[in-house]
């Protein structure tokens, strides 16, 4: 229930970016579990159909092709869609989903698994408001030269920055087609995703026409515009202060129509 007293969607819009490997099952296996929660879930492949074996291999394929010309594909996938979605990265896909949270204006958040940047990296401060996740295993081998500690950097500067660090050194741990894979993690780093979207997107717009059409009350409406903005470019209260607002809308009398 929201603030009108009715139930409200609460589905976000996400940019998913593959890690070095391509496109593999596990990886799109994730985004089906964002899908199943109810999430709208976009996953450009970057690598043109291209799939790896190894890491190494998707790195050196990154490193042919050249990573300004991978997070310019990103770019370009994400041009068509809307500003205001939630962006994310399994390792190298961290690139553009950093880049485009930090530089697209409407980012509603942003999820970084197994990599992450310092905010020079991309030409300026993280933006004002825009929460993010990092995920990474404590001790991969793939994030000690740099990657950690610019993720304890964004956790230490960050208002909304939440930085999960998991027992272990297994690198694609969230990928259940590799052998890095860890059950237990993985299904922790979901749990804690799926909470993060919940969190940052309230869906203004269908709530206001459920309400509207179940006769929330002017009021009612007017107190949920001042407190999350029109079409949520206000403050974004986490949803669970957008429930118990719902006490507020059941003490307001509805209108008449």
């Amino acid at each position: 229930m929201c603030s009108f007293g009715v139930a409200c969607p609460y589905m976000a819009e996400v940019v998913l970016f593959h890690h070095a490997q391509g496109q593999t099952a596990g990886f799109l296996a994730f985004a089906d579990q964002l899908r199943a929660a109810g999430h709208t879930v976009h996953a450009p492949d970057l690598d043109e159909g291209r799939t790896f074996t190894t890491l190494d291999e998707g790195v050196a394929y990154a490193k042919q092709v050249g990573f300004d010309t991978l997070l310019e594909r990103g770019r370009l996938a994400a041009q068509s869609l809307p500003n205001e979605v939630v962006y994310a990265g399994f390792s190298l896909g961290v690139m553009p989903a950093q880049m485009l949270a930090q530089t697209r204006p409407g980012a509603r958040g942003a999820l970084l698994f197994h990599a992450a940047f310092p905010t020079s990296e991309f030409g300026g401060p993280w933006p004002q408001g825009v929460p993010l996740q990092i995920h990474m295993m404590e001790a991969d081998e793939w994030v000690q030269e740099g990657d950690l500690d610019a993720a304890r950097e964004l956790d230490k500067t960050i208002e909304g920055a939440e930085l999960f660090l998991y027992p272990g050194d297994r690198h694609l741990f969230a990928d259940n087609s590799l052998p890095d894979y860890d059950e237990r993690a993985a299904g922790l780093l979901t749990q804690r995703v799926l909470a993060f979207l919940k969190d940052v997107w309230v869906d203004r717009q269908q709530c206001q026409l459920h309400g509207l059409m179940l006769g929330a009350s002017s009021q009612t409406i007017d107190e949920f515009d001042r407190l999350i903005g029109t079409r949520g470019r206000g403050p974004r209260l986490p949803l669970h202060q957008l429930i118990e607002l719902s006490v507020v809308s059941s003490a307001v009398p509805r209108s008449a129509n």
